[in-house]
């Protein structure tokens, strides 16, 4: 665990109080999320207290306290009763196995969730009818989502699924995959694409990020066993709280 001085020194470093724009309360808030980024402070650390922030850093516990209540609400940090403010957990996705969200969520003791914002049915675009191989008009069911975990927003979902695989899409409820398997069609496999974005005003505001944060896009193709494509979906995570991790064979050669 990294000590109190080493923290106070990297803050001190950064000139906080002389750089930057904005109330001094917001320039502190990036000033630690910097040396979070950094890796200065890791997850689980501790900060040091709100008394020892504000003695040492010569400010009021007002700016101390409003900096980390907004570190704490972007998920950031998170505060323990009785125990003090630590450096939260980022969520880890292996790459090797097509997991839901759901089940990512639910194997890390956290709380899955979803905001809907959109079930329908509509005509496949042709981006859409050429990623799932099917023909022009054919109907497909939308579902537009925001995705939770313990309620902080992690990730803007948008799955494209053939109506014949979900007739009914209003019966979709938690997991797209559950809903899946129930008519004999969960997918067997799937291609990821991934790359680096930003996130643009519309879909930051949806996830609670400033305009222009980091953002791991990534855009899934799944397929049964037999290989028909059963799945088209286009996600937007956020990067401050979402790793993606793979693990891979080492050529002796």
């Amino acid at each position: 665990m990294i000590a109190t001085d080493d923290v106070l020194k990297s803050l001190r470093a950064r000139d906080f109080e002389n750089t930057g724009h904005g109330p001094l309360y917001r320039r502190l808030q990036t000033a630690i999320k910097a040396i979070i980024d950094d890796g200065i402070l890791k997850v689980e650390d501790a900060l040091p207290s709100e008394r020892d922030l504000a003695t040492e850093l010569g400010i009021s516990r007002v700016t101390v306290r409003n900096a980390v209540r907004a570190l704490v609400e972007d998920g950031v940090l998170i505060q323990r009763h009785g125990a003090g403010t630590f450096v939260a957990p980022r969520v880890e996705q292996a790459l090797s196995r097509l997991t839901s969200f759901t089940e990512d969520m639910t194997t890390r003791g956290m709380s899955p969730g979803a905001v809907w914002l959109e079930k329908s049915v509509g005509y496949a675009t042709p981006e859409e009818a050429m990623a799932l191989n099917l023909s022009p008009g054919t109907e497909v069911a939308r579902f537009r989502r925001l995705r939770t975990a313990n309620d902080k927003p992690m990730a803007l979902e948008f799955a494209v699924v053939p109506k014949q695989f979900i007739p009914h899409p209003e019966e979709v409820d938690k997991s797209l995959y559950d809903a899946l398997a129930k008519y004999g069609k969960k997918p067997d496999r799937a291609l990821q694409r991934l790359r680096a974005e930003l996130f643009d005003n519309e879909t930051a505001r949806a996830l609670g990020v400033p305009e222009g944060s980091a953002a791991l896009y990534i855009e899934r193709r799944s397929f049964l066993a037999n290989g028909t494509p059963v799945e088209f979906t286009r996600s937007h995570y956020r990067g401050d709280s979402y790793d993606f991790i793979a693990e891979m064979q080492v050529d002796a050669r």
